[in-house]
């Protein structure tokens, strides 16, 4: 696609539960003092933090999605926001950071948002996790915000997610290597790119993208690699690249 599309914002940016959930939130993160988030005044973090998180429910598949893995979920966004927006899905928060993950425990707790559930581990080693209650091919939709490159994004996502799953990937301005990397990616992950949704206008970036990338067979034999190979090596990198 070469033209970003607009998206109108969506409803839950005033719906009064996510306030309600997510102002006790953000007055924790302000009151962290391990550094989880470089942004913590409330305004500037409902901004940046929440309005951002809830500009994916655009999307009509995560919207829907009855269990949502958010990878890399740093201070717990857009996962925290999400499960305040849906009561009705299950959100599982994948943080391999231990202090992360230690504050995204209590931020669920404050807001309490008992639909939350906090993985301590890398999404590799998760998605290699054979189970019922989340793990390999478990999930409706995955999610990840500022976690790295389009085709690496879309290999953490792949096993997670169940045939047909989307994955939902928040970037700045659009970048057309990123984007053709993606491409020549496609195949070897069984992702396949979408849409991409213009959100600047109410997201916490001007230059906020959406890109919506979809699981379009069975998740490859190879996949997941180890831990951090997705990141160095990611596939659909020209020869020579990274």
């Amino acid at each position: 696609m070469s033209d970003a599309q607009a998206a109108a914002p969506p409803p839950q940016l005033d719906d009064p539960r996510v306030r309600e959930a997510m102002t006790p939130v953000l007055e924790l993160l302000r009151a962290e003092r391990s550094a989880v988030s470089s942004i913590t005044e409330p305004k500037r973090a409902w901004q940046v933090h929440v309005a951002d998180s809830l500009s994916g429910l655009v999307v009509p598949a995560l919207a829907d999605a009855s269990k949502i893995a958010d990878v890399g979920s740093g201070a717990g966004f857009p996962g925290l926001a999400l499960a305040a927006a849906l009561p009705g899905a299950r959100v599982d928060l994948i943080e391999s950071v231990g202090r992360k993950a230690e504050f995204i425990e209590r931020a669920a707790a404050v807001g309490q948002l008992a639909n939350t559930r906090v993985i301590a581990d890398r999404a590799e080693s998760w998605a290699a996790t054979e189970s019922p209650d989340g793990g390999r091919e478990a999930y409706d939709a995955v999610t990840a915000r500022a976690v790295g490159r389009l085709s690496t994004l879309a290999e953490l996502a792949s096993p997670l997610l169940r045939q047909g799953g989307t994955l939902v990937a928040w970037k700045g301005r659009r970048d057309a290597d990123e984007e053709e990397e993606l491409k020549r990616a496609a195949e070897k992950l069984a992702m396949q790119p979408g849409e991409i949704l213009a959100v600047g206008p109410y997201a916490g970036s001007r230059h906020r993208h959406l890109h919506v990338i979809r699981k379009s067979g069975p998740t490859p034999e190879e996949l997941p690699r180890r831990p951090g190979v997705a990141k160095k090596r990611p596939f659909g990198a020209r020869r020579g690249a990274g």
